[in-house]
């Protein structure tokens, strides 16, 4: 949740300078990691650091299968080289598992360099809803992966927990926050639609299981703003739910704040930035008992959502909560916060790691 520091972070991460991020997700691309990493740099940024994001946009790329819109860097790792040399950074972040933290990982173990990695996405589950390729495979690769890591960056306590239990060492707290400037529960988009207006926001995709909110019998309307690759299979099978897009900005923030209920159907993310987003707009939230979820709603001193193993029952229940509460207690996770905890789990390249 929200990590407090008894120092001053300009003073505490002094020896630290110069940050290098390496992601195979960012910018154009829309998604949670990207919204967590661009946000962390600008704060780390307003701290005094110097931040560099390497990112697939500087890399010839070749489009992802069955995500064409996310583009993946083709054979990066002789450019990668130069651009970390060129920079020069203290610290090395390695962000995700692909094309790109691949070759920054082989980078640092040939030289002997210390990083950090993170663990963002459910890999291995999509990899599974996708490929059928046993999820159980796919962890022992990561273990590989993140092994060599001086320490991975986890969003939750269940999924530490988790992880712990396959096997990864050295795992190490780092929540996420969310733009109380952004979303608030006014102003708010007129829908239009018979309430209660139960709504969904974010990627239209398989691993989000948005069937399994889409088919529910629900009072008033259901509500998706987002697009993806399912989002035509979707509007074909669910002709009676209003499917209003992708929304960004202000347009995004008034369409939480005009639903009723924010459903949030899947059983694979690991934190769920969207939750905190509904309830900074006010928005009661519905969701399973699992990773993210669970962390967020469970720590609420009074109910702000619902969760159980029957989405509907969790969405009925979550329309009965007072939605006054919703955003009081968003206001506890703080950018800043979030910002300050990466840096502390940061190690220099080229000293023992802690």
């Amino acid at each position: 949740m929200l990590y407090r520091r008894e120092s001053d972070p300009l003073t505490a991460f002094a020896g630290l300078s110069r940050i290098l991020i390496v992601s195979d997700a960012w910018e154009p691309q829309v998604n949670g990691v990207v919204r967590t990493l661009r946000t962390v740099t600008d704060e780390m940024r307003a701290m005094g650091k110097t931040v560099e994001v390497v990112g697939p946009d500087r890399f010839s790329t070749i489009p992802m299968p069955s995500y064409p819109e996310i583009r993946l860097a083709l054979f990066p790792r002789r450019k990668l080289t130069k651009l970390i040399e060129e920079f020069q950074p203290d610290a090395l972040h390695v962000a995700t598992e692909g094309p790109l933290g691949m070759a920054a990982r082989a980078y640092a173990k040939t030289q002997g360099l210390h990083f950090t990695t993170a663990f963002h996405t459910r890999f291995a589950e999509y990899l599974e809803a996708r490929t059928f390729i046993p999820a159980r495979l796919t962890y022992a690769w990561l273990r590989r992966f993140h092994g060599a890591s001086a320490g991975i960056m986890v969003a939750t306590q269940s999924l530490r927990d988790e992880l712990a239990g396959r096997g990864f060492k050295h795992l190490r707290p780092w929540s996420r926050g969310v733009d109380l400037e952004a979303f608030n529960p006014e102003p708010r988009e007129d829908w239009a639609l018979p309430r209660p207006i139960f709504a969904y926001v974010g990627r239209v995709a398989v691993e989000k299981n948005l069937r399994a909110f889409l088919a529910l019998d629900l009072p008033g309307s259901k509500l998706v703003v987002g697009d993806g690759p399912q989002r035509k299979t979707l509007e074909r099978e669910f002709p009676g739910v209003q499917f209003a897009g992708a929304r960004h900005g202000a347009a995004l923030a008034a369409a939480y704040a005009g639903a009723d209920v924010f459903v949030f159907p899947s059983k694979t993310d690991t934190f769920g930035l969207v939750v905190l987003e509904a309830l900074a707009s006010g928005l009661p939230v519905a969701a399973y008992p699992v990773t993210g979820p669970k962390d967020i709603l469970g720590e609420a001193p009074v109910p702000v959502g619902a969760l159980d193993e029957d989405l509907r029952t969790a969405c009925l229940k979550a329309l009965e909560v007072n939605s006054v509460n919703c955003r009081p207690y968003a206001e506890q996770y703080s950018w800043r916060a979030c910002a300050e905890r990466f840096m502390d789990n940061l190690v220099p390249m080229r000293e023992t790691a802690r």
